[in-house]
């Protein structure tokens, strides 16, 4: 043996004992950052769900029908938000330097306030047209998008910087600003009212997201990020808006079909697994940076760390769907008042289908953090596509509980679409790395 040979093998040998030795405290970060992450969504949960146990009991099941047409609406302008802003943000500068993460959250933040004040002008604009119950309700959000979609914004920069914990602060901002703010809308005693407090408290959260940065939103920035990130924005818009645009469709047409007290008895159900739900619509904050750490750091983990994330997911859903049956009906109803009694007979199709969209958000992290664009809008599409047609479908059939068990078997089988486009994926990235690709 000669002696650079040896020299090659002792060098190679410390630095497998390196990585040895780094391995727990790499684990222990992304153990703390999760946890971040876990304690922000259940921040965002007790929000969501104190907001819609509040009004549903302040507003009875049709008034609250409306403010879910307005919620769902809502669901879609933050999935354009997401996919034009914030996606490609977390992609792309996670765990970067801090002065390129200070210049791409300006931004993106700034497209963010872009797309809040666009749509939100033609909300105002459709609301005042519509008039009537549902009028008020739409012309409120327009005005309560910008601050709506900045506070999102600052969360999924705080998560790209790795910093969770200043997410989770300003989550707990907005619940503390949301107090005074429901009790206020509860003497108005209308829809609007509502959605103008829920919004207001977001912009106080928004505001505070600045100070916690210590950036400032450029919106003329905003031309120059979406032109630098195209190739991944215009995709990820097309599947966040396929998510979140199905569930609008769904709502229309079951308000069509069966009345809009449907629509009240669906988001009732949706509460009781609100806090399921609200980690899976936010789960990019935390899952897809991890994963884009993942795949920089062991690559060959990738797989496993989503198959873990998807399952422990699903399995949590069923748990909370079992607990959820328990429950005394004079309990349930001292919670959601008279939406109760048509919301419990949805708990068994609704958590079959929160655990089987828990299961394919695990590989739609991972087909995120791989940059495929491409793989993941065929996934939304397929899912978001067979979401609509089970929800609608159900309905015509039978009525309200067809809708949710047609969602159901409509989400377990998307689930396994995901799978296999992830799989696909995986395989073409071992054959043909690319490099990382950041702009500046």
């Amino acid at each position: 043996m000669t002696p650079m040979t040896t020299g090659r093998e002792k060098a190679a040998g410390e630095e497998t004992v390196r990585e040895k030795a780094a391995r727990p405290a790499a684990k222990r970060a992304m153990l703390g950052r999760l946890s971040w992450g876990l304690a922000d969504q259940a921040a965002s949960s007790m929000t969501n769900f104190a907001v819609g146990i509040y009004v549903a009991r302040s507003l009875g099941l049709a008034a609250f029908g409306v403010f879910s047409l307005a919620w769902v609406t809502y669901g879609v302008v933050l999935s354009v938000s997401r996919g034009l802003a914030t996606d490609p943000l977390v992609v792309r500068f996670s765990g970067v330097p801090d002065a390129s993460w200070r210049g791409a959250v300006a931004r993106s933040s700034g497209a963010a306030l872009g797309v809040g004040g666009v749509i939100g002008a033609a909300c105002l604009v459709a609301g005042l047209a519509l008039g009537g119950s549902v009028g008020p309700a739409f012309a409120a959000l327009g005005v309560m998008l910008p601050g709506l979609l900045l506070q999102d914004a600052w969360r999924y920069s705080f998560f790209a910087a790795g910093n969770g914990r200043k997410a989770f602060v300003n989550d707990l901002v907005w619940g503390a600003a949301l107090v005074p703010a429901m009790v206020i809308a509860a003497r108005v005693d209308t829809v609007a009212a509502f959605v103008l407090a829920w919004g207001a408290s977001a912009a106080v959260a928004a505001l505070y997201g600045c100070l916690q940065s210590r950036v400032r939103p450029r919106p003329t920035g905003a031309r120059e990020w979406l032109r630098a990130h195209h190739d991944l924005g215009y995709r990820y818009v097309a599947e966040n808006v396929s998510t979140s645009g199905a569930s609008q469709l769904r709502a229309y047409g079951l308000g069509a079909i069966v009345g809009v007290g449907a629509v009240g008895a669906i988001r009732g159900a949706e509460l009781l697994l609100g806090p399921f739900l609200a980690v899976l619509m936010g789960l990019s904050l935390v899952t897809v940076a991890e994963a884009a750490r993942v795949l920089r750091q062991a690559p060959h983990r990738l797989g496993l760390f989503c198959l873990v994330l998807g399952g422990a997911q699903a399995v949590a859903a069923l748990l909370w769907g079992a607990a959820l049956l328990l429950v005394p009906d004079r309990a349930g109803a001292f919670v959601l008042g008279d939406v109760w009694s048509t919301a419990s007979e949805l708990i068994v199709p609704a958590t079959l289908g929160v655990a089987g969209a828990g299961l394919g958000t695990g590989a739609a992290a991972g087909l995120r953090a791989l940059a495929a664009a491409r793989r993941s809008l065929r996934g939304q599409l397929f899912a978001s596509a067979c979401y609509v047609g089970g929800g609608l479908g159900g309905a015509a059939v039978a009525g309200t509980v067809g809708s949710a068990w047609g969602v159901a078997a409509a989400t377990l089988g998307a689930s396994a679409v995901w799978w296999l486009h992830l799989r696909a994926a995986l395989r073409e990235h071992h054959q043909n790395p690319l490099p990382e690709v950041r702009t500046p």
